[in-house]
């Protein structure tokens, strides 16, 4: 007998009028056209995310949270784990990250995913702009079968996959 399938979010954030910042909302579209047909996966991408979204998450079995880096390499892909942020007072709205996500959905609603990773791919350039650098461009489909591969591991049986 094999598990249901938990509900799997897929979280991206970016602007994509800055160039590669726009890769997260860009490969958010992807999923959602490749996973159309599975009512398992929900996609939301943003400019930005914000406390709200801390009742999606609290509701999903998986997270997958998808955001360029300015810390990597152009067109480096990376999967992490991710954890809660620690407690701290307050509550910071300027830049919310996943960590910070996670402790939200935990104080507010008592509840975390099973399974929290985070996909980002470097970026080569956040200037004003609407098209991928040439770095983040070749990275593309790498990033697609991550994402791809990540998803339905998380969809067949609820484990997090090993990070790359």
């Amino acid at each position: 007998m094999s598990p249901t399938p938990g509900r799997c979010l897929i979280l991206a954030c970016g602007n994509t009028l800055r160039s590669d910042d726009g890769v997260g909302p860009w490969l958010c579209d992807w999923a959602a056209d490749r996973f159309a047909a599975d009512p398992q996966v929900l996609t939301i991408a943003r400019q930005q995310w914000t406390p709200d979204l801390a009742q999606d998450i609290a509701s999903a079995d998986s997270v997958l949270f998808v955001d360029c880096s300015v810390a990597s390499s152009p067109g480096e892909i990376r999967l992490a784990e991710v954890a809660p942020a620690a407690s701290n007072p307050g509550l910071a709205t300027h830049h919310t990250g996943a960590s910070e996500l996670l402790a939200l959905a935990m104080e507010l609603y008592g509840s975390t995913p099973r399974n929290s990773l985070l996909l980002t791919i470097g970026a080569g350039s956040t200037e004003l702009g609407e098209t991928f650098s040439p770095a983040v461009t070749a990275a593309l489909p790498e990033a697609c079968n991550t994402l791809e591969r990540t998803l339905q591991q998380l969809l067949l049986d609820g484990k997090s996959p090993n990070s790359i």
